[in-house]
């Protein structure tokens, strides 16, 4: 199992989190972004720059990704390709999409998009706090716990 990050919007608080799970686990993780990113040193945890443009670093990890392998991201339309590939996806506030809910999250998605499209103010997404940083932290260590094998 590989951890995968779409990076790009993903905050440092949640980065920081994964970067000490791959170490204390020793799972191999990528960062994927459009731009350049720091990383800490470790033989576990690497990041890839793709060129820029709308959903590069979405399709790198599509392509990537192996059945089993772990996606953070708070991109639906990701989640669910990820789950097409059999694969998991987990977002930054500790909610793990599922074949269950996908579709409910990518329909109301849409719809606020399209609220959005015909000039209404939906707002955006609340600040990330202290509760769902430690949410998606415990959401995480669950994960890993039920699916992780350290690498060899």
């Amino acid at each position: 199992m590989q951890i995968w990050v779409d990076a790009d919007a993903c905050p440092g608080v949640i980065k920081e989190i994964i970067f000490r799970a791959a170490e204390r686990l020793q799972i191999p993780t990528v960062l994927v972004a459009n731009k350049m990113l720091r990383t800490p040193p470790s033989r576990y945890i690497r990041a890839i720059q793709v060129p820029a443009g709308s959903d590069v670093a979405d399709r790198h990890i599509v392509d990537q990704l192996a059945p089993g392998d772990l996606v953070i991201t708070a991109d639906i339309p990701l989640a669910s390709h990820v789950i097409e590939r059999a694969a998991h996806a987990l977002n930054p506030r500790g909610e793990l999409y599922t074949t269950a809910n996908i579709q409910e999250r990518l329909t109301m998605r849409n719809f606020m998009e399209g609220l959005r499209n015909a000039g209404i103010d939906t707002g955006g997404p609340a600040t990330l706090g202290q509760a769902d940083r430690q949410a998606f932290g415990n959401a995480l260590d669950r994960f890993l716990a039920k699916h992780a094998k350290p690498a060899a």
